[in-house]
C-alpha cells in the first residue's frame, strides 16, 4: 500500500510512541478493505508497538473502516475509509497521540477539553484532496483521545457515496454531532471547542477586557498581521494580535508557488508557519476574536470585540483581509453547501460525473474550470465581460478541453433548486437581455473578493470599494491607526504583498510611537 519512502517515513514517526497502539479493523469483501488491510498491514510493521485486530462483525460501524485506541480503550478517532491523500497526515497525528506523544496545543485548551462533561458523537465527511478537512478531522481526533466521552468517525466521500445522497452533503468539511448538523466548512479545534462549551465565549471575554494596554494592538491574523506582530515583537514593545482564524483567506488557499523563497506549498501549511513564527516572540494571541469597533482616544485607542470584551493600544494595524465576493442573486444563500460552493478544491470531487457551472473568469475563475473538468462531466464557464481576464495560458488550457463550455457577456441572475439542492443557474445575455437556464447540479463562484472592513465605516477613510485608505507607511486617516494588507487600498491582493505591508505597517506603528508622548499611569 505504502510505498518504501512513505514507510520509512512513518516508521521514523513512530519512533516517537511510548505507549501500545491497538487497531480494530471493521472489513469486508470490498476492494476498499482490502486496500485497507494492507495499509494497516504497513502500519503495524512499522513499530512494535502497534498491534491489528481484524474483524467481519460491523456491528454499529461502518465497513470497512479502523479504529485507533491503546489496549483497553475504545473512544480513539475511527477512520471509514482510507485515510490517505491529505488525510495521510491525519492518520498519523492519531497514531502519534494515541501512543503517548504530546500534542502541541496549549495546555489551557487541553484541559478544557478533558472537563467537556457530556457525549459527543461525531462524524466529519470528508475528500481527500480537500485542504481543510484535515484541519477537522485532526482537531476531532485530539478531542477524543483527550476525552473518554468524545467519539469521531472521518468519513471518504468517496468511498459512501450513498451516505453523501442520504444526507445530502454539497460539501466539504461537513460535520454531524450527535446525528444532527453541526457546522460545514474548516474550523480549528479552538472554533469547534468553544461551540460545544457554552461558557467559553464569557469566559475569553472577561480574560480578555482585564489585559493591559498594547503599544501595539494588531486586528487580523492572515499574512500581513503576522508580519506586522513579528517586527512589532522584535522591537520590545507590547503587541497583541486579535484575530477571528489565524491564517485569514491563506487557510482557504490550496496551492503557493510564488512566494519568494519557498518554492511551493499549501496554504494551511503556510499558515501554521505564520503562527509558529509570531509564537516564537513575546505576542500575545487571541484567537477567535472578531473586532465590532474602533474608538479612536487621544491617549489610547480602543477596540471592542463581539463578545463584549474591549482591548486599548497605543496604536492598532487593521489588517483584516478580505472574503469571496458572493453573487448576491436568489438562491445563492438558500443552497450554499448544498450545490453552491467557493472552493473547488475542496468540494469538486463531491461533483464527480456531474454538471457545474464556475461564474467568474479571471486567473481563479479559469482554474477552477480547468481543475473540475477533469472531474465532472461539464463545465459551463460564465463571465460578466466580453473576455476572460485570466492569463493567456490558462485561456489557452481552457480551450483545449472538451467538456468545458463558456458564456461571455453573460450576468448571473438566480441559482436555481428544488428545495434540497441545486438543480440550475439562471443567466442573463447582456447583449439581447435573453434570459437563459442551464441545468446542472453545482455552482461554484470566483468573482474576486470584498474588503472585511464593514465594522469600520463612519470611522475612518474607506475608498469606494470599502478599501482603508492608507498612505506610504500604511498611516489611517487617523493618528495611531495603521492598516496592512487585502483590506487596504494597497494595489494587487498578494501574500508576499500583505507581508509586506504588515511589516510596513509596524515599522510606521512604532515610529508613531517613539514620536508620541508616553501615556500617563493610572
Amino acid at each position: 500500500m505504502l510505498d518504501a519512502q512513505l514507510k520509512t517515513q512513518l516508521a521514523a514517526y513512530l519512533e516517537r510512541i511510548s505507549q501500545p497502539v491497538e487497531i480494530t479493523a471493521v472489513l469486508d469483501d470490498s476492494p476498499a478493505s482490502r486496500e485497507m488491510q494492507a495499509l494497516l498491514k504497513d502500519i503495524a510493521e512499522a513499530s512494535p508497538l502497534m498491534r491489528v485486530v481484524e474483524t467481519r462483525d460491523a456491528g454499529p460501524h461502518r465497513a470497512p473502516s479502523f479504529a485507533v485506541n491503546r489496549p483497553g480503550q475504545n473512544h480513539g478517532p475511527r477512520f471509514a475509509g482510507l485515510p490517505m491523500g491529505h488525510e495521510f497526515t491525519s492518520l498519523v497525528l492519531a497514531l502519534l497521540q494515541v501512543g503517548g506523544y504530546p500534542p502541541k496545543v496549549e495546555q489551557e485548551l487541553l484541559e478544557q477539553i478533558r472537563a467537556i462533561d457530556q457525549d459527543l458523537e461525531f462524524e466529519v465527511y470528508v475528500s481527500l484532496t480537500c485542504h481543510n478537512c484535515p484541519d477537522v478531522v485532526q482537531a476531532l481526533n485530539l478531542m477524543a483521545v483527550q476525552n473518554p466521552r468524545i467519539r469521531t468517525t472521518m468519513i471518504e466521500g468517496g468511498l459512501f457515496q450513498d451516505e453523501i445522497e442520504q444526507r445530502q452533503i454539497m460539501g466539504v468539511p461537513t460535520v454531524f454531532l450527535n446525528g444532527t448538523m453541526f457546522g460545514n466548512g474548516r474550523m480549528t479545534l479552538e472554533e469547534i471547542v468553544a461551540k460545544v462549551d457554552a461558557n467559553a465565549g464569557q469566559r475569553e471575554a472577561q480574560k480578555i477586557s482585564g489585559k493591559d494596554p498594547f503599544d501595539v494592538l494588531i486586528v487580523g491574523g492572515g499574512p500581513a498581521g503576522a508580519a506586522a506582530a513579528v517586527y512589532a515583537a522584535r522591537k520590545g514593545i507590547r503587541t497583541g494580535i486579535a484575530s477571528e482564524r489565524f491564517g485569514g483567506q491563506v487557510l482557504d488557499t490550496l496551492g503557493i508557488e510564488n512566494f519568494v523563497s519557498i518554492k511551493e506549498t499549501e496554504g494551511p501549511k503556510f499558515a501554521l508557519a505564520l503562527e509558529e513564527h509570531v509564537r516564537h516572540y513575546d505576542v500575545d494571541i487571541m484567537n477567535l476574536q472578531r473586532a465590532k469597533a474602533l474608538k479612536p482616544g487621544s491617549g489610547l485607542i480602543e477596540v471592542e470585540l463581539e463578545n463584549g470584551a474591549a482591548l486599548k493600544a497605543r496604536s492598532v494595524i487593521l489588517s483584516t483581509g478580505a472574503r469571496w465576493r458572493k453573487l448576491g442573486v436568489p438562491g445563492e444563500e438558500q443552497y450554499r453547501n448544498k450545490g453552491v460552493a467557493y472552493c473547488p478544491h475542496c468540494d469538486g470531487p463531491l461533483f464527480k460525473g456531474k454538471r457545474v457551472a464556475v461564474v467568474g473568469g479571471g486567473n481563479s475563475g479559469v482554474e477552477a474550470a480547468i481543475d473540475l473538468a477533469g472531474i465532472v462531466s461539464h463545465v459551463t464557464l460564465i463571465e460578466f465581460g466580453d473576455q476572460l481576464r485570466a492569463d493567456a495560458v490558462l485561456q489557452s488550457k481552457l480551450a483545449s478541453l472538451p467538456n468545458v463550455t463558456t458564456i461571455l457577456n453573460a450576468q448571473t441572475t438566480e441559482v436555481t433548486g428544488d428545495g434540497q439542492k441545486v438543480n440550475g443557474l439562471v443567466w442573463q445575455d447582456r447583449a439581447s437581455g435573453e434570459s437563459r437556464r442551464v441545468d446542472l447540479e453545482g455552482v461554484f463562484v470566483q468573482i474576486g473578493l470584498v474588503p472585511n472592513t464593514e465594522w469600520l465605516k463612519g470611522t475612518l477613510e474607506l475608498s469606494r470599494h470599502g478599501e482603508i485608505v492608507v498612505d506610504a507607511k500604511g498611516q489611517t486617516s487617523i493618528p495611531g491607526v495603521f492598516a496592512a494588507g487585502d483590506a487596504t487600498t494597497v494595489p494587487f491582493k498578494q501574500i508576499i504583498i500583505a507581508a509586506g505591508d504588515g511589516a510596513k505597517a509596524a515599522l510606521g506603528a512604532f515610529d508613531h510611537l517613539i514620536r508620541s508622548p508616553a501615556p500617563v499611569a493610572a
